[in-house]
């Protein structure tokens, strides 16, 4: 598939931002165990602190449309790695994922990949949650972009990259890389934020996530489907 050498592959992390002053230090953080990267957060217009900390824990900073799609395609034009890794500035990171993630894709026929995940916060509810992620992710190689999604330069670039959807653009990129071979899960897991679950409840999420996915497989534009997630009123498409 690639003349690259991935044993020693350099990785660009790519971290989609916008008013993430709280959480971009922690995300930051853990990829410094790391060797051979490079950080890269695209601000699609925060205004917050959150381009300034970033610049002052050493990751490269460039701006962008509004968008995590965008946001993410635009990292990847100015990355310098054989490697791409999209990592949500409220996710962790584990210790080694550089190695694990180099390993991963020089097993045959895998073209992508992303880790386990787990939630930061206590409580039966979300390791229900973490369960139902981690059968999606192994059984059906539906892994979604708060499980750090990673994949070769090159196979980035011969899919166009992140459909430039509102919502729904992690989904869309599996389904596209399914097509041209196999998604690896690597077992350790990353640790993301909470927070979407507390806010909106861990029933009323999961239930929101489902309806989105359905309606979305049956045609809903994707631009209703987000006026719905951000609890707006249906729009005319």
């Amino acid at each position: 598939m690639s003349l690259v050498n991935l044993t020693t592959a350099k990785v660009s992390i790519i971290i989609p931002t916008l008013n993430e002053a709280k959480n971009i230090p922690g995300a930051i953080a853990s990829t410094q165990s790391s060797t051979n990267i490079e950080v890269i957060v695209v601000d699609g217009g925060s205004s917050d602190d959150t381009i300034a900390i970033a610049q002052s824990l050493g990751a490269k900073v460039i701006s962008s449309s509004p968008g995590r799609a965008v946001q993410m395609n635009a990292g990847a034009v100015v990355a310098s790695g054989e490697v791409l890794l999209f990592l949500h500035a409220d996710t962790r990171l584990p210790v080694g994922f550089d190695a694990m993630i180099r390993t991963a894709l020089q097993q045959p026929g895998i073209v992508a990949g992303a880790f386990n995940l787990q939630i930061d916060h206590p409580g039966l509810g979300l390791r229900l949650v973490e369960l139902g992620v981690k059968w999606r992710s192994h059984l059906m190689q539906m892994p979604y972009g708060d499980q750090a999604i990673f994949l070769t330069q090159q196979v980035f670039q011969q899919i166009n990259g992140f459909p430039e959807l509102p919502i729904m653009e992690d989904f869309e990129l599996i389904r596209r890389l399914k097509s041209t071979g196999s998604i690896v899960i690597i077992n350790t897991p990353v640790m993301t934020s909470a927070r979407r679950w507390v806010k909106k409840g861990i029933i009323q999420t999961t239930l929101l996530n489902q309806i989105i996915i359905i309606a979305y497989l049956f045609g809903v534009s994707p631009v209703r489907i987000h006026s719905w997630y951000r609890r707006e009123k249906f729009k005319r498409i």
